[in-house]
């Protein structure tokens, strides 16, 4: 059965868009995982997994990219979780714009 995008994000996009704010939170503005877990919405297990790798397993080089991720966990940190989806839809469109995220499968010919 073929996924949707949709699906796909959820699975695969999600987990590495938690994992980098949550990294960002943590090592840029010092929160604590119980900290950061509450600010997310997660629980502080799933912050030890982001943490340890296993969760959200691709790692985020791009400058550019780096800096997005930077500034929505400053925004989450100042205005609080009502900022969460808009802030994780934003990234998501960065990260899908960038093609880390394949939204398309190549279709076989018949």
């Amino acid at each position: 059965m073929e996924h949707t995008p949709c699906e796909y994000i959820l699975w695969n996009g999600l987990p590495v868009i938690r994992k980098e704010i949550a990294v960002s939170m943590i090592d840029d503005y010092g929160l604590s995982q119980k900290e950061t877990a509450e600010k997310l919405g997660i629980s502080p297990a799933a912050v030890c997994q982001y943490l340890s790798g296993k969760r959200g397993k691709m790692n985020i080089v791009d400058e550019e990219l780096c800096k997005q991720i930077n500034i929505s966990a400053e925004r989450i940190i100042q205005q609080g979780d009502g900022i969460l989806v808009s802030e994780t839809c934003r990234l998501c469109k960065i990260f899908t714009s960038k093609k880390l995220f394949p939204l398309e499968k190549k279709r076989r010919k018949l």
